[in-house]
């Protein structure tokens, strides 16, 4: 891919993102494309100064001023800062502008940047209006029908259904929406990463097994399986959950296919700890979202682990030609 340019929000101002990518910057001098970081630059270096992992910012107001291996940022101003703080609705308009910001220069890029976000606190920006980051910027965009995939080298997962009660799950769960799941992922593998893949899909009943008169695996799942199988994807399935994610059943895998969130996001988690990264296909652009929450109990103390925002970068490097 011809990626020129790596945007990265910075997300909530009183989160330990600044530690996270100051461990990164700070060690890190060269880069495949251009980073460009959308935040207040000012906020920036006090709060990495006060962990000791300062590293120097190119200020600019243009991509066109951004320079290759070195940290460029555009400046959004937060106002009535503090170096550390509680986490409060008072960031809301400012992690607003951040992303008006970064969708802006993403849409006149196009298909040359990959977005990064740092971590959001969805109780305060997100107000229940959307139900997490990938449906926020899937309106901001007028995307529809964006995948989540939890990407891993060695296995990747991806949700039918991401951010919902688990009461809605079965009422989401559609023939359409699998394939449509399977379709995007085998896109971006075969395309992005070049790179043939073998789909597994789970049921989403124990068991694959249900004493109710409607089977989802029966009537949804299967009939899926069965059209993409004629499409030429190479999926197997239905598959028991709870007993998946055994090694001699994973290794035969590139993707699993879930029904609901934590169906396959608590294995990748498990197994892969922080070394897994969440890309929204769907997008006009690649969207990553490193596994960092906002972690405000942490914040100043130096001591977060910033695994999942290295594998992002690595990530990226990779894409880049």
């Amino acid at each position: 891919m011809n990626i020129d340019y790596t945007l990265i929000v910075l997300g909530e101002p009183y989160s330990t993102f600044s530690e996270i990518i100051g461990k990164y910057f700070k060690n890190k001098k060269k880069f495949k494309n251009k980073v460009v970081l959308i935040g207040d630059a000012d906020l920036l270096e006090k709060q990495i100064n006060k962990l000791n992992l300062s590293f120097n910012l190119n200020k600019i107001n243009n991509l066109k001023y951004s320079k290759r291996n070195v940290v460029n940022i555009i400046n959004i101003k937060f106002k009535n800062r503090k170096v550390f703080s509680n986490i409060t609705k008072k960031s809301s308009d400012y992690i607003e502008q951040c992303f008006k910001k970064s969708l802006e220069l993403a849409e006149n890029n196009k298909k040359r940047v990959v977005l990064i976000n740092g971590p959001i606190s969805k109780e305060t920006f997100l107000k229940k209006k959307y139900l997490g980051i990938t449906e926020y910027l899937s309106n901001k965009t007028k995307s529809k029908n964006e995948v989540m995939l939890i990407y891993n080298k060695n296995l990747s997962v991806s949700p039918i259904t991401t951010h919902i009660p688990i009461k809605y799950v079965s009422k989401k769960v559609t023939k359409k929406k699998i394939i449509n799941n399977i379709y995007k992922n085998n896109i971006f593998f075969n395309k992005v990463l070049k790179k043939k893949v073998k789909f597994a899909i789970l049921g989403l009943n124990p068991h694959c097994e249900t004493t109710d008169k409607f089977s989802e695996e029966n009537k949804i799942i299967k009939p899926a399986i069965q059209f993409l199988t004629k499409k030429g994807v190479n999926i197997d399935g239905p598959f028991s959950a709870d007993t998946f994610f055994l090694k001699k059943n994973v290794k035969k895998y590139d993707v699993v296919v879930g029904m609901y969130h934590d169906q396959v996001l608590t294995p990748i988690k498990t197994l892969f700890k922080f070394e897994a990264i969440n890309v929204t296909l769907g997008l006009p652009f690649i969207r990553i979202s490193p596994d960092h929450g906002p972690n405000s109990k942490m914040l100043g103390k130096g001591i977060s682990d910033p695994s999942s925002f290295f594998y992002a970068m690595n990530f990226i490097n990779k894409l880049s030609k």
